[in-house]
């Protein structure tokens, strides 16, 4: 029964980050920033942001606990914050609203290195892919159960999805070809729905805890 719950709770955290990065809706900004850039410079914009995702959400895995501790912020309030904050997401991919970033083109060749190593990190790595509401998606799973097993889990399950978004980044040209703009939008829309799910879940986990916390209620 335990071997269930947690093949449930891991496959919750699997599809929680693969809906909060959402990297089919992040795909058509990443192929409007790299199509006018050669190849590698394309590889490398898009394994600098996957990295940099992975270790700003790592990070918040493994200390976030003691940053809550110092600022006196409770996993219920974390939780419903978050919550909060990942049902407004969701609702905005699923009304198919898009970003408004843009690329700049016309830079010269050491211009466009630099910028190219920092859209990388942001926005890119931060907050397309790292943003409030992937943390907030983090820290309510490490939060739910605080073992090192589970954390462990937790960070390379997100790895995991890193990964598979720098593959997607790297073939973004012909998937974009091969699938065209209303698919990726129609799966932008279903990632919308599954966060908003998870959105509400994390909202009742937090006023349940919070109720826990401040009361002598058991639920």
């Amino acid at each position: 029964m335990k071997l269930n719950n947690d093949v449930l709770h891991y496959f919750t955290v699997f599809i929680g980050f693969l809906a909060m990065l959402n990297p089919f809706g992040i795909l058509p900004i990443f192929i409007g920033m790299v199509e006018d850039i050669d190849d590698k410079t394309a590889r490398r914009m898009a394994l600098k942001a996957s990295v940099a995702a992975f270790l700003i959400i790592a990070s918040f895995c493994i200390f976030g606990h003691f940053i809550f501790r110092v600022f006196g912020i409770t996993i219920p309030a974390f939780q419903i914050a978050g919550g909060i904050i990942v049902f407004f997401i969701g609702y905005h991919m699923l009304n198919g609203e898009e970003s408004q970033i843009r690329f700049q083109k016309d830079m010269s060749p050491e211009e466009l290195k630099e910028a190219v190593s920092n859209i990388a990190v942001t926005p890119l790595g931060m907050p397309l892919l790292a943003g409030p509401g992937t943390i907030a998606t983090a820290m309510n799973f490490v939060g739910s159960n605080k073992s090192l097993t589970n954390v462990i889990v937790v960070i390379i399950l997100f790895a995991i999805i890193c990964f598979l978004t720098y593959l997607l980044f790297l073939s973004a040209k012909k998937i974009a070809v091969v699938m065209g703009t209303a698919l990726i939008k129609i799966i932008t829309r279903v990632m919308g729905l599954i966060l908003t799910v998870i959105a509400i879940q994390m909202l009742i986990m937090g006023i349940i805890g919070a109720i826990k916390l401040y009361t002598s209620i058991d639920l």
